[in-house]
């Protein structure tokens, strides 16, 4: 069974970025989108200075600043690799969201970091929360494995998202 990570929110967040489970390589690192190949952090640092050269808890500290906050979907599951499609969902154990937006009530959109996050999120998280505020938005996974995009199509839909949420970027 892996074991997710804890939230990373700042004070003022008003946008919650969620993937699905840390894959292989972040969790052995014990960071959020640790695989050199996953474009997260090259598009965090272009839009909101989060660059991946900076230490981690540098990168960490520019997205909260922005008012970002980032988690998982799940908690707790079984997945063989690193593949979202390898995640066994009836092992599938969602983070507690009811108690994380209760905490955080300035989160007004959700951008959900590929398919397989959103169809957790809207199938296992959605159906439990008594109030849902916010909007939800699926973006182009940063994944390695999602290869359909190019890496600047993926960067222009998530400096799109984020200008959509009210999030000031760069360019």
């Amino acid at each position: 069974m892996l074991q997710g990570f804890a939230p990373v929110v700042g004070q003022h967040a008003r946008v919650l970025i969620l993937g699905s489970m840390p894959g292989a390589a972040s969790l052995l690192a014990a960071q959020y989108y640790a695989h050199p190949r996953n474009q997260f952090w090259p598009i965090m640092g272009e839009l909101v200075g989060a660059d991946p050269a900076l230490p981690y808890a540098q990168r960490l500290d520019r997205l909260t600043a922005a008012g970002i906050a980032l988690w998982d979907v799940l908690a707790r599951c079984e997945r063989e690799g690193s593949l979202d499609a390898r995640i066994r969902d009836d092992t599938a154990i969602a983070n507690d969201f009811a108690g994380f937006f209760a905490s955080q009530p300035g989160i007004r959109t959700v951008l959900l970091n590929g398919g397989k996050a959103e169809q957790s999120f809207r199938r296992i998280v959605l159906p439990t929360l008594a109030v849902q505020e916010f909007a939800c938005v699926r973006l182009p996974s940063t994944s390695p494995a999602h290869a359909s995009l190019r890496a600047e199509q993926k960067r222009q839909a998530w400096r799109e998202a984020l200008r959509a949420a009210g999030i000031a970027t760069a360019r």
